[in-house]
């Protein structure tokens, strides 16, 4: 503030002066480098080198404006005038600057600048200027410390990019541990319920057949009560892994369904082929040959049920589980170790499959 009141016609040219000087700046107007005085002095932005040769900051000037081609955009916060003298006015200026780059950061940092004009004959003159904007200082050959900028962005860029990275690393990560049985690392009851679902929708899309086979392992709780919860917990790793390793054909997909209980999912399959799958399976755990004291074959057998439909708007997908699990329940009423299909007939004893297998 000034310690006497400023005339009225003394604020008006002193506002002139400086809405003048700020529109020229701003509109890179080179008209500006005419208004110095030849006995200036001034401090560029980003540099605490006094300039004390007009010449050079004409230069420094057309620097900046080449630097900066394109019109900048200067946002007003607060102005004080000075009248010093008949032939000396003074104005310190704070203001936001918007450069035309994609950068914001110097809008958010207020800069302060300092113009004295001079009455030189009839012409106001200005003698002194001082720019500060407080960020990194010019390189040689800058004003702005543009170049600067463009470093951080590239660094900023170079740490979004890993960590978009790393996040979708993680989220892949968390995707699979989710839809993965932690047991036996294959896929889990809310990974089936999903995938059943999107294969409903496929298959009835392009009218084709779903089949579902579901599966049990016969007289487990006797199998954990002889040889322990641990040796049961690898027996159903075991089994988990002969299935996804039967498992040959595109799409199909083995699930943990939960306890003892595992799905296979059999898009695009009808009801032979599903048969055929499960027969698979079941010679699969056979090979194994892990003992099962509590069962007549002394090794660790499937019950399996199947289904197969194909979707239509009267059913859902719940209705195949459904199927499945009818069949599954048929196979164990049936003496176990055995496979049945969801129609009630019986596809197949494993005794009476072939002489001398398991039954």
């Amino acid at each position: 503030m000034n310690a006497c009141p400023i005339r009225p016609e003394r604020q008006q040219l002193i506002r002139a002066l400086f809405d003048e000087y700020i529109e020229m700046y701003a509109a890179r107007d080179d008209r500006l480098t005419g208004r110095f005085s030849e006995n200036f002095s001034g401090y560029a932005g980003s540099s605490n080198v006094l300039v004390k040769n007009r010449d050079e900051w004409v230069k420094i000037t057309r620097q900046d404006f080449a630097q900066v081609a394109g019109r900048i955009r200067i946002e007003m916060l607060d102005l004080s005038m000075q009248d010093l003298s008949e032939d000396i006015v003074a104005v310190t200026a704070f203001f936001h600057i918007h450069l035309p780059i994609p950068d914001n950061i110097l809008s958010r940092e207020t800069a302060r600048l300092v113009l004295v004009f001079r009455l030189e004959g009839r012409d106001w003159k200005i003698v002194h200027s001082g720019i500060s904007i407080p960020y990194h200082a010019a390189l040689d050959g800058e004003i702005y410390p543009i170049q600067a900028l463009c470093e951080r962005n590239r660094a900023l860029g170079t740490l979004v990019e890993e960590r978009t990275r790393a996040l979708a690393a993680a989220n892949h990560k968390l995707e699979l541990l989710s839809n993965t049985d932690g047991l036996t690392g294959i896929a889990n009851r809310r990974s089936f319920d999903h995938m059943l679902a999107q294969e409903w929708g496929r298959a009835q899309r392009a009218g084709t057949t779903l089949s579902l086979i579901m599966l049990d392992v016969d007289n487990f709780k006797h199998y954990n009560d002889y040889y322990g919860h641990l040796t049961g917990d690898d027996c159903l790793r075991t089994l988990a892994g002969a299935m996804a390793k039967a498992g040959q054909r595109a799409g199909e997909l083995a699930a943990r369904y939960g306890g003892e209980e595992f799905v296979v999912l059999l898009p695009n399959t009808d009801r032979d082929d599903a048969l055929e799958a499960a027969y698979r399976l079941q010679h699969a755990v056979w090979a194994l040959a892990l003992p099962h004291a509590e069962t007549a074959p002394g090794i660790v057998t499937f019950s399996l049920g199947v289904a197969s439909l194909q979707p239509s708007p009267e059913h859902i997908p719940e209705d195949l589980v459904r199927l499945a699990d009818a069949a599954l329940y048929h196979a164990k009423r049936s003496g176990r170790n055995c496979v049945q299909s969801a129609t009630g007939s019986l596809v197949g004893q494993a005794a009476q499959k072939s002489v001398g297998e398991p039954g």
